[in-house]
């Protein structure tokens, strides 16, 4: 119809759209993020994340005034939490300096402190919501709404894919529950959402239920997933540009091409026995090494989360609880690094390690700390961070980030910038304006990049 109205002018016409359409396709084929390109250090991130807030003063904090005021609680400083807390509690754990860094880690990580060189240890962590959702939210999406994309779909949105038969964004978390906090799109088109497996099943029939079809051959399939698609695309048109659908319409395109990919993908088993004693067995351990399996595969962002629930919430018996989890989670996630390096993608992957925020020195409940937003640890291995390094400092006490103090939107900033992307640059327009994960706020801290 196009070409034969006016002559022929309206198939000059179609052509202007059909070019517009191969530049939206080649942009989104290396990613959406139309920003001023910066140097890429970094293709993929691996968060593991401690979901309840883990105790930076019992793990990589050391202080030896806990000792010193033990019980005791100072006037001169103001150690007011959320809730009624006590004297000050201190670590009953040794610190000890390890490698050529030389830098302090509890003995509850002896696994990590061998690869300590490899790690930029950030002791100066802040935020200031003391609450475990809206303190979650922002640690994922920046923000402490539950409406907003999380940096995982940020870094989908921006990069791509590195592999059409994967998902871009995977989490691994026990249970197989979806940690919305973590994998949400928001506004962002739902292709973005983070695509959620169990890890604390090995097999993949069980990790991905009806991945393969029983019935139909691959061709067979292909014939009824046209079918369904030119329906799916008729239906689509009388929308014009439903994001929702075109998710959904990509998202069966994706669970297709999974069937080549992900049954030995995902199939832990695989990997020799030494690789398998090395993580560990556990679900964590198991989370570990898929991770390391799916950036090898392309995905670019996985996010692993320890165990379900918030299990690194100790509000009592803190050192009887950090004894029997420490073992699981220093041994895999030292694991990680190290098999990371020895195949050459350490320098290209950003593992994060942390939780929403740490814990106190005061003591609740006699044995246990409370949540603490003002100062805290987290570390970053890989990627273009600078190894063996001890970055920042809290007060006296561990409370407060005092000394090159780094927010959750610094962080954010300076991941991105390894990635490739100015976060300042990184948007996207929805209800009238344009939103990035950092909001308005957000540094990149140059101090800890090679």
């Amino acid at each position: 119809m196009l070409r034969h109205l006016g002559a022929g002018m309206g198939s000059l016409a179609l052509a202007g759209v059909l070019d517009a359409l191969s530049i939206r396709d080649a942009r989104a084929a290396a990613g959406r993020y139309a920003g001023a390109g910066l140097p890429r250090k970094a293709k993929h991130v691996i968060c593991l994340f401690m979901a309840g807030g883990p105790s930076q003063l019992d793990l990589f904090d050391p202080k030896p005034s806990l000792a010193k005021y033990a019980g005791q609680r100072p006037r001169a400083v103001d150690l007011r939490t959320e809730r009624s807390t006590g004297g000050i509690l201190p670590s009953p754990f040794a610190f000890r300096k390890h490698g050529q860094s030389g830098i302090e880690v509890s003995e509850l990580v002896p696994q990590l402190a061998t690869v300590i060189d490899d790690v930029c240890l950030i002791r100066s962590m802040y935020s200031f919501n003391p609450t475990h959702l809206p303190a979650r939210n922002l640690f994922h999406s920046g923000n402490v709404l539950s409406t907003r994309p999380s940096i995982g779909s940020w870094v989908s949105y921006g990069l791509g894919t590195d592999n059409d038969n994967l998902p871009s964004f995977i989490a691994l978390t026990p249970l197989g529950n979806s940690e919305r906090t973590a994998t949400r799109p928001g506004f962002l088109p739902p292709e973005h959402q983070g695509v959620t497996f169990n890890n604390a099943v090995e097999e993949p029939a069980r990790m991905i239920p009806d991945l393969r079809n029983a019935t139909l051959d691959e061709k067979e399939q292909r014939l009824d997933l046209d079918l369904l698609q030119r329906h799916n695309r008729r239906f689509g048109a009388a929308f014009r540009d439903d994001p929702y659908l075109e998710g959904r319409i990509k998202a069966l395109e994706t669970a297709f091409r999974m069937q080549s990919e992900a049954t030995d993908l995902f199939d832990v088993r695989k990997e020799p026995g030494a690789i398998r004693e090395e993580y560990g067995t556990t679900p964590f351990g198991n989370g570990c090494l898929l991770a390391r399996r799916l950036v090898e595969s392309g995905v670019r962002y996985v996010h692993v989360n320890y165990d379900a629930g918030q299990p690194w919430d100790d509000h009592f018996d803190v050192a009887g609880k950090l004894k029997g989890r420490m073992p699981d989670m220093d041994r895999a996630a030292a694991a990680l690094i190290r098999d990371l390096k020895r195949r050459g993608l350490l320098d290209e992957t950003l593992v994060v390690w942390g939780g929403e925020f740490g814990r106190t020195p005061v003591s609740e409940s006699g044995s246990g700390r409370d949540h603490n937003p003002y100062g805290y640890t987290m570390f970053v291995a890989g990627g273009g961070f600078k190894r063996g390094l001890a970055y920042g400092a809290t007060d006296e006490f561990g409370f407060k980030a005092v000394d090159h103090r780094v927010s959750i939107h610094d962080l954010h900033a300076t991941l991105l910038h390894q990635l490739g992307i100015d976060h300042t640059q990184l948007t996207y327009r929805y209800a009238g304006r344009d939103f990035r994960l950092t909001d308005v706020f957000g540094n990149v801290v140059t101090d800890l990049l090679v």
